[in-house]
């Protein structure tokens, strides 16, 4: 491979040893100089001119579902601008006249437009009458399906709910449509599968998007056979790095989940894509109200939601993973969702002793305060997505009345756990959000939304991080998170040379500027997977 020199740059390497240089020397995918040896080890090297330019490591965003959002860029409907039934249905119609396969797809309604009491079967009906349709919510922890869909599913009056999922029904015991958590699971796989054409297309589209915005490496952490299938199949292909946490259910025992996980590694160990670690639901959302709080929800609905497995489950699961070395990658929601996951980090520890696993616990939006330096005490990483740390001034949101005055300020409290040592990433869950690594960065450091999508009060303004912070959360810290820390994360010899080049210093622009940053360069194994037609070079 050509040598590859920048120069006239503003290096920030990420490396403490050295943190700042001017000038980067890769060659054979790996840093081999920095500053003036750089300089004059790469002579005969190909030159870029970053032009006095911030240059970074490659961000590595440690929870995106990049397979799953690549797919639905190929072949599903976006519903996420729709604030009207009447603007699903010109949407969802449109699309059904683009697409002539067996099943219609949309996704990104957003729950505070729409749910239960009015998005129904009826509503698909009148647009796409002749063949299945499924549109997911925003979170895709909801989804609507039409009367065709819901006839190939066999939902009928005596069909119980799926473990861990919700039919919901009129009164008259009728299923409208609508489906929460596991039941999308049951009904999807009485549907119309994608083909894997299909999903290599979205695979490639996902990381041309990701490149684009400066991503060189991802955590997958809803691993299905198909994803290890594509991704695996991939390998050569692939312009960023893939990890994966394989689905455990709460159906598995420790045998079926120890026989498909240890098969799974064993097949996948590669740099480029391995299969380290398992991925647990142990609650589900606010907006369907299936998160799990430790005490009632404060709305005058009230209620709450059970644990999707139970404490003794889930010690024995995690302390099983943790003893072969798999890592454990959990979604918590609500603060008993949280509490139980420390709980099971603890009890593995306790049968296991330490070690730097970095298991995690994903988005963290409720956690009681005695639980933020548990976090510290277990090694845990606080995994989370700063994007939804504010008022948002376009979607309305019930969330924060189900949580309730009380426990407000423990909501998205991530500075509170960082003062209280917890290790942390961030990422952007994408295609629930955007996976841009700026506006998430600008929304942590200001605790409000991106300019572009209108103004809103600061969401607890106390919890903002630095700049400096939100980096590290991106690219050593999310290294670490992928286990790839050793290798990737910063711009040092013999690290991997992925790195890019901003069109701004986001260390010294406005903070309100930051979310509007474009990647120029993104270099990945010091090969260029994505250029920006306003870079000169």
């Amino acid at each position: 491979m050509t040598a590859t020199l920048i120069y006239n740059a503003r290096i920030h390497t990420m490396d403490p040893g050295r943190p700042q240089s001017h000038a980067v020397l890769m060659r054979d995918g790996v840093v081999v100089a920095l500053g003036d040896a750089a300089l004059s080890a790469g002579a005969w090297a190909r030159k870029i001119d970053a032009g006095g330019r911030l240059v970074l490591p490659g961000f590595q965003d440690a929870h995106i579902h990049l397979l799953n959002g690549g797919t639905d860029l190929v072949e599903t409907a976006q519903l996420y601008d729709c604030v009207s039934l009447a603007g699903i249905q010109t949407v969802m119609a449109a699309h059904a006249a683009e697409q002539s396969g067996p099943m219609i797809w949309g996704a990104g309604w957003q729950c505070g437009f729409f749910g239960d009491a009015n998005l129904t079967r009826e509503v698909l009906d009148a647009v796409v009458p002749d063949r299945p349709c499924l549109i997911y919510d925003g979170n895709f922890h909801n989804a609507c399906l039409n009367s065709v869909a819901l006839a190939m599913t066999g939902v009928g009056a005596d069909t119980p709910d799926p473990l861990n999922g919700h039919i919901v029904r009129d009164a008259e015991g009728v299923a409208t449509g609508m489906l929460h958590e596991e039941a999308i699971n049951w009904a999807t796989a009485r549907l119309p599968q994608t083909g894997d054409e299909v999903r290599r297309q979205g695979l490639l589209a996902g990381m041309a998007l990701a490149n684009r915005h400066g991503i060189t490496g991802v955590i997958d952490p809803w691993i299905l056979d198909h994803h290890a299938r594509i991704y695996g199949g991939a390998v050569e292909q692939l312009t960023l790095r893939v990890a994966g946490a394989c689905l455990v259910t709460a159906a598995d025992t420790v045998e079926t989940m120890m026989t498909r996980l240890r098969s799974l590694r064993a097949a996948h160990g590669g740099r480029d894509f391995h299969l380290n670690a398992a991925k647990f639901f142990l609650d589900g959302g606010l907006e369907n109200r299936t998160a799990a709080l430790l005490a009632a929800y404060a709305d005058a609905a009230g209620g709450n939601a059970a644990l999707m497995f139970p404490q003794d489950q889930i010690d024995a699961l995690f302390t099983a993973l943790d003893a072969e070395r798999f890592q454990i990658h959990v979604h918590c929601i609500g603060d008993a969702a949280t509490q139980a996951a420390l709980n099971g980090f603890e009890a593995a520890r306790v049968a296991n002793a330490a070690w730097p696993s970095l298991h995690q616990i994903a988005h963290c939006q409720v956690v009681d305060p005695a639980d933020f330096a548990r976090f510290a005490a277990l090694g845990v990483m606080a995994n989370v997505q700063p994007l939804w740390a504010c008022n948002d001034p376009i979607i309305p949101d019930e969330t924060m009345a189900m949580i309730g005055p009380a426990r407000a300020a423990q909501v998205y409290a991530f500075r509170s756990l960082i003062d209280a040592g917890a290790p942390y990433c961030i990422s952007s869950d994408w295609a629930v959000t955007s996976l841009n690594p700026f506006e998430i960065i600008g929304t942590a450091v200001t605790r409000e939304p991106p300019r572009a999508r209108g103004v809103a009060e600061p969401f607890f303004a106390e919890q903002r991080l630095t700049v400096a912070e939100a980096v590290l959360g991106y690219t050593t810290h999310a290294a670490a998170a992928c286990w790839r820390g050793h290798y990737t994360g910063a711009l040092r010899p013999g690290y991997s040379a992925d790195m890019i080049v901003l069109d701004r210093d986001i260390f010294s622009v406005h903070p309100y500027a930051i979310a509007e940053t474009r990647v120029l360069l993104t270099l990945f194994k010091g090969r260029e997977v994505y250029r920006a037609e306003t870079f000169p070079n």
